[in-house]
């Protein structure tokens, strides 16, 4: 499965081929915003890419429907990923060129090889499931992939995997199904650590959950944290702290209980009255039910 390396990429206004339903994954790093569109992206599992200034490894498990932007600079060391073609629980496992390790998608980090406890582990980055209509609107200086990608595939809206995305059927058993949710139920999922305590506790998030409560807190390993929802069902997860919120007054502002405003960013909230203010954004992707259930069994689930 070839990843797409540095691909081409349009200003929003040239996108011609997308249409306002087709479902992106939209990222913004140092200012600079991106879409990926799904129907790009699920034939290749992987771009390798450079986002205001960073060098980016995103990778998509279309079996366990989840996409997850990595940091590909760890300890001073570029490094280059590819798809091996092999799964763990029906998770992809990655490879790095330099030694041929196998890397966990969900984690981030060397589990076969000769990285094994070297402590490595990959920085994830923020990143949301939307439609190209409502990532353009926010965004309107976007970029996004062209559909020039050196590669002969059908990239219209749906094609990838369309059998195995239409159903609920797995493509292969993992062990510990839990029927609390479909196997392909999208969760928002994210993994809270203390780093005083050391405590660390994956949390699932049902989708359909979220729409309902556009204002969602909720708090695991120590940390509070609240679910902004759009209207569009664009989930962004933030670091409440002490503070606490009460409703979204416009798609790009939201309200704390003292009736104060605070402007939504892909980085972070920031307090109206004192940009100096922030609430930093926490790294959470979409994920199936199923996916997430097989490598984290312990996840708290929120349904």
């Amino acid at each position: 499965i070839p990843p797409l390396e540095y691909p081409a990429f349009l200003q929003a206004a040239d996108a011609e081929y997308l249409d306002d339903d087709d479902i992106v994954f939209g990222m913004a790093v140092n200012g600079e915003a991106r879409a990926y569109p799904k129907r790009i992206l699920a034939w290749h599992e992987m771009a390798l890419d450079r986002l205001g200034g960073t060098e980016l490894t995103i990778v998509y498990c279309t079996l366990c429907g989840t996409v997850i932007p990595y940091e590909s600079v760890v300890e001073g060391r570029h490094i280059r990923f590819g798809t091996s073609g092999l799964l763990y629980r029906s998770n992809k496992l990655m490879f790095d060129h330099d030694t041929s390790s196998l890397w966990a998608t969900f984690e981030g980090r060397p589990v076969v090889g000769s990285l094994v406890d070297s402590g490595l582990r990959l920085r994830s980055r923020a990143v949301v499931t939307t439609t190209w209509r409502e990532w353009r609107t926010r965004h309107p200086e976007t970029t996004v992939l062209s559909l020039e990608t050196g590669h002969t595939r059908d990239y219209a809206e749906g094609a990838a995997y369309r059998d195995y995305f239409s159903n609920d059927r797995l493509m292969f058993q993992v062990p510990g199904e839990d029927d609390r949710l479909s196997n392909k139920a999208e969760v928002l999922v994210m993994r809270l650590a203390d780093s005083a305590s050391g405590t660390s506790q994956p949390l699932a998030i049902a989708e359909r959950f979220l729409r309902r409560n556009p204002v969602y807190h909720t708090e695991a390993a120590g940390i509070r944290v609240v679910v902004v929802t759009s209207r569009e069902g664009a989930n962004r997860v933030f670091d409440a702290g002490q503070e606490r919120f009460e409703r979204v007054l416009d798609p790009d502002t939201v309200v704390d209980a003292g009736g104060r405003t605070w402007r939504l960013t892909e980085d972070a909230l920031v307090l109206a009255e004192d940009s100096g203010v922030t609430l930093l954004r926490v790294p959470a992707q979409r994920a199936f039910w199923f996916g997430w259930r097989a490598q984290f069994p312990d996840t708290l689930l929120i349904k």
